[in-house]
């Protein structure tokens, strides 16, 4: 792939769609420009909302086995490529090769675990009547029917995973979609289209459009054919999409501070290699990062010696070579990752690990101790691989600094007492709370939650494909 450019089409309507206008695809490796991608025009983005319109009633029609056959066929194109995709990320996101090719392989499983629900649970009607509930010569029969054209935007992050855990949803229940991958992303992303169209899917069912969000990212979320939308990103960008869509379904995965909270009566070892591994994992790019530890005084000391002795075992360099910590996605990551560092020394935070560039867009993992609750780093989301240590006199201290965030995606409660565990989970604040492990997104047949500015609905297997339907009830009277 070294010296190769790639070219991102857009996809609309059933045709690969380019631009006189494109938009330079940087690699994260070293800066060099690995490829572009269609940089779309309004009137673009109109005819692939228009498109999906059409296509909608067509694509509803289709009987559930057909929708899933056109949907396999598509899957086994796109595992077909699974070491092409994987290193294309590793150029273009800086995930390690072996990191983006279980990224490709879980996606494909999790098509399958999806087809599997939706057969199970959704091609039928529910049914309400006097044989169960006593209701007297009445039959109701409830079935979950598509909304019509939906929007789904995904991250940079996880291009591919994030990207198809909202396709593959929003198209089985009978849905047409309009896909905006993150502009970084854009590359692997458009190969999606690819798949589609050697799987011969209606024109207008599957539509990917590219550009910068700041040049049409308001247009498109005003398009008046958006029937309900899917989205992970920023909290700033989620919110206004909300305001955009009233009384339409929609689906906001958006930042988060997660919080690992550590008693005295904890696996200090266990503890250290979960908070390292879940701080630290693609470079603490991930929403669902530990990106803060709440530990009491009486063992603060012997966790960071464990956390320093962890730390120490990652790899830094180039995601090629399968490391641990990879660039970050541009610099001005770098530099906001910086600039919180600084500030929270400034506060009294002692740097105990890492903390220095060593190459393009690469931050050494860094540890923090004693960060003070008045710097920025105790709030802000670093999205990148900093980890601060707020030692607490008590644990409901430690509850308190948790549940003071503005975020509520998932914390993370490390003790061998299970009754203590479940009652910290009981009064954190978030979504989800993990007992004895960091933060994780999976399995994926879990629900997926954030509270606060953490997001809006439910994703996961099962609520990714309700979320995207209504209800719709026929009644029966004798």
């Amino acid at each position: 792939m070294e010296n190769t450019f790639y070219k991102g089409s857009a996809y609309i309507n059933g045709k690969f769609v380019d631009s006189e206008k494109t938009i330079p695809v940087i690699s994260t490796i070293d800066g060099s420009t690995i490829g572009s991608v269609a940089a779309l025009s309004k009137k673009d983005i109109d005819m692939a909302f228009e498109g999906a319109h059409l296509a909608f009633n067509l694509w509803r029609n289709l009987t559930p086995e057909m929708r899933i056959k056109k949907i396999k066929e598509f899957a086994e194109y796109f595992i077909a490529e699974k070491e092409f995709l994987a290193t294309l990320m590793s150029y273009e996101i800086g995930k390690s090769y072996n990191d983006a090719l279980k990224e490709v392989e879980r996606s494909y499983e999790n098509i399958f675990e999806t087809i599997e629900v939706y057969e199970k649970e959704f091609v039928n009607p529910s049914v309400i009547g006097p044989e169960v509930n006593k209701i007297k010569g009445k039959t109701g029969y409830f079935y979950n029917v598509p909304v019509g054209v939906v929007l789904a935007i995904a991250p940079f992050n996880y291009p591919i995973n994030l990207g198809l855990a909202k396709i593959i949803p929003t198209l089985l229940v009978g849905n047409t979609i309009v896909f905006k991958p993150a502009t970084q992303g854009s590359l692997v992303s458009s190969q999606l289209a690819k798949y589609f169209d050697q799987a011969n899917f209606i024109a207008g069912v599957f539509n990917l459009v590219t550009g910068k969000g700041s040049e049409i990212g308001d247009y498109i979320l005003e398009n008046k054919r958006i029937q309900g939308a899917t989205f992970t990103g920023s909290s700033d960008i989620g919110f206004k999409l909300a305001s955009k869509l009233p009384m339409k379904p929609l689906v906001l995965e958006l930042g988060g501070k997660d919080a690992a909270i550590v008693t005295n009566n904890a696996d200090v070892e266990l503890a250290a290699k979960e908070i390292i591994k879940g701080a630290f994992g693609y470079s603490g790019q991930r929403c669902t990062a530990i990106k803060r530890v709440l530990v009491t005084k009486e063992i603060a000391d012997d966790l960071l010696i464990h956390l320093i002795k962890e730390a120490q075992k990652l790899k830094v360099g180039n995601p090629l070579n399968n490391p641990d910590i990879t660039p970050l996605i541009d610099r001005k990551a770098v530099d906001f990752n910086i600039d919180l560092i600084d500030d929270a020394i400034n506060h009294g935070a002692n740097l105990v690990y890492g903390g220095n560039i060593e190459g393009y867009n690469l931050l050494r993992h860094t540890i923090l101790d004693n960060v003070s609750t008045k710097s920025k780093l105790a709030w802000e989301e670093p999205f990148g691989p900093v980890l601060p240590i707020i030692r607490v006199s008590t644990i409901n201290e430690a509850i308190a600094i948790a549940n003071a965030s503005e975020y509520g995606l998932q914390g993370s409660v490390f003790t061998k007492d299970l009754e203590e565990a479940r009652t910290i989970a009981k009064y954190l604040d978030t979504g989800t709370v993990n007992i004895n492990r960091g933060s994780s997104r999976g399995p994926d047949i879990f629900p997926f939650i954030g509270i606060k500015k953490s997001g809006f609905g439910v994703q996961g297997i099962r609520d990714s494909l309700k979320a995207m339907t209504r209800v719709k009830g026929i009644v029966e009277n004798e």
